[in-house]
This record gives C-alpha cells, structure tokens and sequence, in this order.
C-alpha cells in the first residue's frame, strides 16, 4: 500500500521538535522500523511544493538562506519516496477538477491552483491512499485518512 502524505502532514514531519507533532514522527518513523514490504510512504510532488514554498518563505522573512525545516523536508525527500508531477497526472487533476466544479463542490476557488485535485491525482495514479489533515475534501477523490486512522493491514 502506498501512503500519500498531503502538505498538512508533510509539514507537520518537518517540524519533529514541537510537542503536537512528536506523536505524528514517532508513526512515521514506526512505520519505517517495521519495514513492511507492503507499505510505501510517498511524498507527492505537488505536497512538496506546497510545503517548500511555505518554509522558503519562512526563511526569506527570517533573512536565512535555509532552516532546520528545510533541511528536514529535504531529508525526508531522500528517505521516503518521491513522486514527481507527469502530464498524465496533471490531465487528471484538470478532469478531477472540472468535475468537482460541475457538480458544485470545488476544492479551491477558480483564481487557485488547486493541490487538492492535484494530489488526487497522483493518488490514483499510485493507487495509493491520502494521509492527511482534510479528509472531508480529498475523501471524495481518493481514499484519504488521518494518521492515526490509517489502516495499514490494507
């Protein structure tokens, strides 16, 4: 099974030293010791991205060419496996979100870029399941689950 971590997620692992988010890392690094040859954590680009811009931004306020954050995501990026954007992915995320806007429940609004179908996408195409914060938006896409709910014996 491959687990796809969403921004929220991915974000939340980049910052191991804060009290909320030690129980989030000790899953992920259980998930990790086990080394279940039926489980793959995924970092979808699209989460990457999302993540990068946000902690950039961070450290270009903070006048920091980088920070331990950064330098956290890119170490997950090397532990855990990286899923790059392709155009068959990103034709998919343009039907997933015409779609959603048709039947009148975006993700986004029209001005976004909308990472949620985006991520979706790349969740079907890895036939993998969403690991996340917002189950109520991608849930309708893709199997999506908050850690603690993720049934890894799939």
């Amino acid at each position: 099974m491959r687990l796809l971590l969403d921004t929220n997620v991915l974000t939340r692992l980049c910052h191991p030293g804060k009290a909320e988010n030690g129980e989030l890392g000790a899953w992920l690094a259980d998930l990790l010791t086990a080394k279940a040859d039926h489980i793959q954590v995924c970092i979808p680009e699209i989460a990457d991205y999302e993540a990068r811009r946000g902690l950039l931004h961070i450290a270009l306020r903070s006048q920091q060419p980088t920070t331990r954050s950064l330098r956290r995501l890119d170490q997950l990026t090397e532990l855990l496996t990286y899923l790059p954007l392709n155009t068959p992915v990103m034709r998919r995320a343009a039907h997933l979100w015409a779609q959603s806007r048709s039947i009148g429940q975006p993700t986004a609004t029209n001005e976004m870029l909308d990472g949620d179908v985006i991520l979706a996408a790349q969740a079907l195409d890895a036939t993998g399941v969403v690991v996340t914060e917002n189950v109520r938006h991608l849930s309708r896409f893709v199997p999506a689950f908050r850690w603690q709910e993720v049934p890894v014996d799939l």
